[in-house]
């Protein structure tokens, strides 16, 4: 305990940014947010020793002035490619299920819309004329958002051939996506058919609604769409939240110059695509 300075605080950052959670699509080390968390609690627990008398004072500073510095992990996102095999793999299925799948991945992949923001949907949202939904972002706060003709066909689709089966009302505040039961479809269960779909697609594992909403900015991006309208579309309050698709569309651009330029390394050299580093 009497062993706790600033260089063994730093030490166990770096620790926690590069252990801890190991599970699921997400990558090895906690969040800031997580990190932050720790450290509070590890002051909170020096103050509680300094009011004991074992210390006079706590070595331990505030988060706010001690920085917690975590490298953002860039987000997971489709190639075009993968994108389109994953859309194909709903074409088959004419079931209400399958109806409603190929709805579902089309307006998540068309419109880059949250996965809280499709499952609040609701019938009354839906512009069909102009290709908009009204949704319902972070804080409450509305937005319009777009999808485009192959979202629209499945969504029509689903509507007239899907949803009615589902037993789903029909009132303008009824929900979008329900289940056999006509309730609003839950959140793990839009996950699940993004899952299921994604490997029956062959895709990688750890395929998630928000997998597509990353490939949606990503691939505006690489069609050299402005990063003002990005956010807009995505609901982003700042822009720098949107920056870190830069960061995406940079790190592809460099493993392609790596693997197809013949110049590109040396005899004996081996590619750096994936080194993270080379974005610095």
């Amino acid at each position: 305990l009497r062993e706790m300075d600033r260089q063994l605080l730093r030490a166990y950052v770096a620790h926690l940014a590069t252990v801890g959670r190991t599970d699921g699509p997400r990558p090895a080390g906690y969040a800031r947010v997580s990190i932050v968390r720790k450290l509070t609690a590890l002051r909170t627990f020096y103050n509680f020793l300094v009011q004991e008398g074992w210390f006079k004072s706590t070595p331990v500073p505030s988060a706010r002035s001690f920085p917690v510095k975590v490298e953002r992990p860039l987000p997971t996102f489709l190639v075009e490619g993968e994108a389109k095999r994953l859309l194909a793999a709903t074409d088959e299925d004419e079931t209400p299920e399958g109806l409603r799948a190929r709805a579902i991945m089309e307006l998540l992949y068309a419109s880059g819309v949250r996965l809280a923001e499709l499952h609040g949907m609701n019938l009354g949202d839906v512009h069909h004329g102009r290709r908009e939904i009204l949704v319902r972002g972070k804080g409450d706060k509305e937005r319009w958002v777009l999808y485009g003709e192959e979202a629209a066909e499945a969504l029509d689709q689903y509507l007239s051939d899907g949803r009615p089966q589902l037993a789903g009302g029909s009132e303008t505040d009824a929900p979008l996506f329900v289940n056999r039961y006509g309730k609003r479809l839950s959140r793990r269960s839009i996950q699940k058919v993004v899952s299921d779909y994604a490997a029956r697609a062959g895709l990688k594992e750890g395929i998630h609604p928000h997998t597509l909403r990353h490939s949606f900015a990503s691939h505006m991006l690489e069609g050299d769409a402005d990063l003002r309208v990005i956010q807009e579309l995505l609901g982003h309050s700042s822009v720098s939240t949107t920056q870190i698709y830069t960061h995406i569309t940079k790190q592809e651009a460099r493993r392609a110059y790596m693997d197809f330029h013949p110049l590109a390394t040396s005899a004996g050299d081996t590619p750096a695509a994936d080194d993270k580093s080379a974005d610095a």
